[in-house]
């Protein structure tokens, strides 16, 4: 039987527009294009791999589907916002100003979506 916990995992999100989607994940995000064929982009960070596969139609998820451990978020959330990206305000949710809001453990976590609504996140542990 194969365990898959010492295997590189790869992350997959779907996008109706690459060149969007593209520009998106590499310039205002930060991350690496490795490659660009019919089905995906192909971006990494840190070692991770992101498949960004190109879809004719998909309705975005509601909950995260993407996110990265940041060793400070309000400076995370700072830089990116300073970038032109905007972070989602929830209902319900106690959200500072920079829209990060505290889980009862203490974990802190801000969202945002791409372009084709995918929600992202950031988060800080411990």
């Amino acid at each position: 039987l194969a365990m898959l916990g010492t295997k590189k995992l790869i992350a997959f999100i779907p996008t109706k527009d690459a060149g969007k989607s593209r520009k998106f994940y590499e310039e205002q995000l930060g991350l690496k294009f490795l490659s660009d064929d019919q089905f995906a982009i192909v971006m990494e960070a840190n070692g991770i791999m992101l498949r960004i596969v190109r879809l004719q139609d998909f309705t975005p998820q509601t909950f995260t589907v993407l996110g990265w451990d940041v060793k400070n978020i309000e400076e995370s959330v700072a830089g990116l916002s300073s970038r032109g990206l905007k972070f989602e305000r929830f209902p319900g949710l106690q959200q500072d100003a920079l829209g990060i809001w505290q889980a009862p453990g203490g974990a802190k976590v801000a969202w945002f979506k791409d372009p084709d609504g995918n929600v992202l996140s950031l988060s800080q542990h411990g």
